[in-house]
């Protein structure tokens, strides 16, 4: 007869060799398992997901972020990156380039971000000789069809003029009017 202890280190073992036999790869693998996305190049790192959730088949994603935090000096604005995640882990999925509609509302000190070299110097100082570090990947979102409006009312408070924006950054009258638009427009806001 098997005592009491035995049988529950029998059931723990089988439950432990069970519950590892269960863990896919990639719930294991962890930042390793995120590589570059094909659509927005050196940006937008995804992982593969094997999901439940069915995307319909000719599905139009129109979807509004909101940025109001500057990055670090030299840094990548992360809601900026978000975007080019988005685009890369959707295409992957075989959602068409042309049924990704985003757009970006930008406010706040992250208004910078959007801002020509001059600009973003200016504010930075010396540590940033390198100019704006989102340039770049602005201009892939840009290419891609992403529309991103800078709030005017905070673009006044930190004197940011429209001839100092990035190319192809509009301004908007303010970031809320720029939100009521894009709703009217069927864009859903995307609460990250």
């Amino acid at each position: 007869m098997v005592n009491y202890y035995q049988q529950v280190f029998n059931v723990s073992t089988v439950l432990f060799i069970g519950a590892l036999m269960l863990m896919s790869p990639s719930a294991i693998a962890g930042k390793e398992a995120f590589k570059s996305g094909t659509t927005i190049k050196e940006y937008g790192k995804i992982a593969p997901v094997t999901s439940s959730l069915v995307i319909p088949k000719g599905m139009v994603f129109k979807v509004a972020f909101d940025m109001s935090k500057a990055a670090k000096p030299s840094e990548v604005n992360r809601s900026l990156n978000t975007l080019a995640r988005f685009i890369n882990m959707h295409v992957e999925a075989d959602v068409k380039p042309q049924d990704i509609q985003l757009a970006m509302v930008v406010h706040g000190s992250s208004i910078t971000d959007l801002a020509n070299d001059a600009f973003y110097q200016q504010v930075h100082g010396k540590d940033v000789s390198e100019g704006n570090p989102n340039k770049e990947l602005v201009q892939q979102l840009i290419n891609h069809g992403v529309k991103i409006y800078i709030c005017g009312q905070s673009a006044a408070y930190y004197g940011l003029e429209h001839t100092a924006l990035l190319p192809g950054v509009d301004m908007a009258l303010s970031a809320m009017t720029a939100h009521a638009v894009l709703a009217q427009e069927g864009y859903s806001l995307n609460p990250f």
